[in-house]
């Protein structure tokens, strides 16, 4: 438990550092942009995020569960595995990106330059993905949390120079942004590409075993493979998020253009404005995979059960601070974006999207750790079914536009949340309502 307190209060206090830094990208970029370049950006994202999810094919989490729940002697024997694993499958996903991304319309409407870097993007996400489970997985959470602020840091120094150096048109300073992701990245993975180098040479210095091939990619692909698709479907779900909210809108009567903005003003401010806190979570997130993966490995349910109590409270103690804030205070906190009276309005009535996505990230990770990947998925499915249904109806009347969208959402998680819940007490054996032994666990 020292451990794990350990490592939380490492990435929380260098995740905040990367929030503000990432506050000022944002801000960067709203300047930049403006509101309708600010939408299209916000609408190209997912798809972009979802190629890249594909890439790293979630190894991230599978790896840094092996690695929690094996002993060191295996480790060197799994990342060999691991990494031709890795260049087969970036391979693949190399070959079709030339083949599918120049034939997809949406990138028409885009820099020409932006679906190849996609592609450049694709090999540095794979094999960066093997370090950063490595290191997850032996809770070296110091190096961890540095590359998550370099990552930052550099994306917002090479966003400040490149637009005070130049001018750009609208779709150039687009190209841009997703350039300086990709840079970022880059820049990362030299870092922790050589920490990972080191570490692996250390690890042939010592009495080691091997394993098989087969029972690697089995391991690894049963906790990859239902977690990217539960990504997936998370990316595709976000990446047509936008193309339904604006159908919604245009069938309230709202026209293109202000559709458009509308959207940029919900995502490219008041979700970057309640999403800030969200860095603990993602935090408790890091730590929480390998260390309930060793704790139900050793069938340790006490230690589970005491874990679940300590994020719930830790989560409340500044989730419900935040949205009181986010609620009293959303007309000065959008208006450091623009000086709109509608971001300020999608502020405050999303209120009960933040809180609850503070809780889901943290149970998200207790669902990988007890294994329960699957569930998490089906989770994912129901809400999202609910949700968009809700943020259509909703959003169709003239009389609620984007505040039935937001409604939509809000529901969406708070039924995510709830499944969530139900589902990991269930599991490790304690009550829902007063966390009291229920007995053995499933």
């Amino acid at each position: 438990m020292k451990t794990f307190f350990k490592g939380t209060l490492l990435l929380v206090i260098a995740a905040f550092i990367g929030e503000c830094v990432e506050f000022l990208i944002n801000l960067v970029l709203a300047k930049e942009l403006g509101g309708h370049g600010m939408g299209l950006y916000m609408t190209i994202l997912p798809s972009i995020f979802l190629v890249v999810i594909l890439a790293s094919l979630e190894l991230p989490v599978s790896i840094s569960k092996f690695i929690a729940e094996k002993e060191d002697r295996y480790h060197r024997s799994m990342l060999k595995h691991a990494t031709v694993l890795t260049t087969v499958f970036t391979a693949i996903i190399m070959s079709l990106a030339f083949v599918i991304l120049p034939v997809i319309p949406l990138f028409d409407d885009y820099h020409p330059f932006v679906k190849w870097l996609v592609i450049i993007f694709i090999p540095i996400v794979s094999f960066l993905s093997i370090a950063r489970g490595y290191f997850m997985g032996i809770q070296s959470m110091g190096r961890i949390a540095f590359a998550n602020f370099l990552r930052k840091a550099v994306q917002l120094i090479l966003l400040v120079f490149i637009y005070q150096l130049l001018e750009f048109e609208i779709h150039t300073s687009i190209l841009i942004a997703l350039c300086t992701i990709v840079a970022s990245d880059l820049i990362v993975f030299g870092y922790l590409g050589f920490e990972y180098i080191v570490h692996f040479r250390r690890l042939g210095q010592v009495p080691t075993s091997s394993l098989s091939g087969k029972a690697v990619r089995r391991n690894l692909l049963s906790v990859s493979l239902p977690t990217t698709g539960m990504r997936i479907f998370h990316s595709i779900s976000h990446a047509v998020q936008p193309f339904l909210i604006k159908a919604a809108l245009l069938q309230s009567g709202m026209s293109i253009d202000v559709a458009t903005e509308h959207f940029g003003l919900m995502t490219g401010v008041a979700l970057t404005i309640g999403f800030f806190p969200a860095f603990i979570a993602h935090s408790l997130l890091i730590v929480l995979i390998p260390t309930v993966s060793e704790a139900y490995a050793k069938r340790d349910m006490s230690m589970l059960q005491s874990l679940l109590q300590q994020v719930m409270r830790m989560t409340f103690l500044y989730g419900i601070p935040a949205c009181v804030i986010f609620y009293y205070f959303a007309e000065p906190l959008t208006h450091i974006f623009f000086e709109s009276s509608s971001a300020t309005v999608y502020l405050q009535m999303l209120w009960p999207y933040f809180l609850f996505h503070f809780f889901l990230t943290p149970m998200q990770a207790f669902l990988i750790g007890l294994g329960l990947v699957k569930d998490a998925f089906i989770h994912n499915v129901w809400s999202t079914v609910v949700s968009f249904a809700i943020m259509f109806a909703l959003g169709s009347l003239q009389t609620l536009q984007m505040e039935g969208i937001i409604v939509g959402m809000n529901m969406g998680a708070v039924l995510l949340a709830m499944m969530h819940y139900v589902t990991i007490c269930k599991k490790i054996g304690v009550s829902v309502i007063s966390t009291k032994f229920l007995g053995t666990a499933a």
